[in-house]
């Protein structure tokens, strides 16, 4: 599958509805993976970009009322053009408000992709986990919260972590890429979000094989950062991500994906 070449090749528009706090790296990881990022929130203009757009990101980390009104009005837009919608319900589970704006999305826009950690799915379908601010974890299995969010929400469900779970409820990927250094870098999740769009405007019939490209693409970048930038700290691990986002190329993948599929309970590797 050759993802990345088709990505340069196509520059698939994404329309982010993000957060303030990660709106510069977003736009640039998303230049560098091969995409093109537009960044608008105001009602006035959301459906037309939307519709036109080969995918739509929600993200919900800087959270109001307005907002939420600017995102159902687009993802509806999209919805009706056939655009690949995707949610990232941050700190959903750390307040009453993110949770129930979560679910009013979910409830109006169909997403195609729903991506958040541990804790934030979990708090989506009701079972325990703990999140604290924007970072959470789940008690118990991920595969199982995974299957369920997807099952119940009718999409593509990725719950990230230590192994990244993706799945359609039915099919499941496991992508162990990926290095902790991630989690020290503000905006690496929501980017990730991103990039999911991206790869999703390629093909939105196969929604669940390029999520799980995406992210093992995301990984591997990382992986390659870090170690270009072990020895130097994490704010030259940032910008050795971008360069390496815009370096990585198909064979690159090919040979180091870490990536597990299975269907209910059989597993097979590749």
């Amino acid at each position: 599958m050759r993802v990345l070449e088709q990505m340069r090749e196509h520059n698939p528009l994404v329309h982010c509805m993000t957060n303030s706090v990660v709106t510069n790296f977003t736009a640039n990881g998303l230049l560098a993976i091969g995409a093109s990022p537009v960044m608008a929130y105001a009602q006035e203009e959301v459906a037309d970009l939307a519709a036109v757009a080969g995918a739509l990101l929600l993200n919900i980390g800087t959270l109001s009322a307005e907002q939420i009104e600017s995102m159902i009005k687009a993802g509806k837009a999209a919805n009706q053009a056939g655009v690949p919608v995707i949610l990232d319900p941050v700190g959903a589970g750390a307040t009453t408000f993110r949770t129930e704006m979560s679910l009013k999305i979910l409830a109006e826009v169909k997403v195609d992709v729903l991506r958040g950690n541990g804790g934030e799915i979990a708090s989506l379908i009701g079972v325990e986990g703990a999140v604290k601010g924007v970072d959470g974890s789940v008690s118990g299995d991920a595969g199982d919260v995974s299957r369920r969010a997807a099952k119940q929400f009718d999409c593509v469900a990725v719950v990230t972590g230590e192994v990244d779970v993706i799945t359609d409820g039915t099919r499941m990927a496991k992508v162990a890429n990926g290095h902790p250094w991630l989690t020290k870098v503000v905006g690496t999740g929501c980017l990730l979000g991103a990039v999911i769009g991206a790869f999703s405007a390629l093909d939105r019939e196969r929604i669940l094989e390029l999520t799980t490209e995406a992210v093992a693409c995301y990984g591997v970048a990382a992986e390659l950062a870090y170690r270009e930038t072990a020895e130097k700290g994490i704010g030259s691990f940032q910008m050795a991500f971008l360069d390496q986002l815009s370096r990585l190329d198909d064979e690159k993948v090919s040979e180091l994906r870490r990536v597990e599929h299975g269907r209910n309970e059989g597993t097979g590797h590749e």
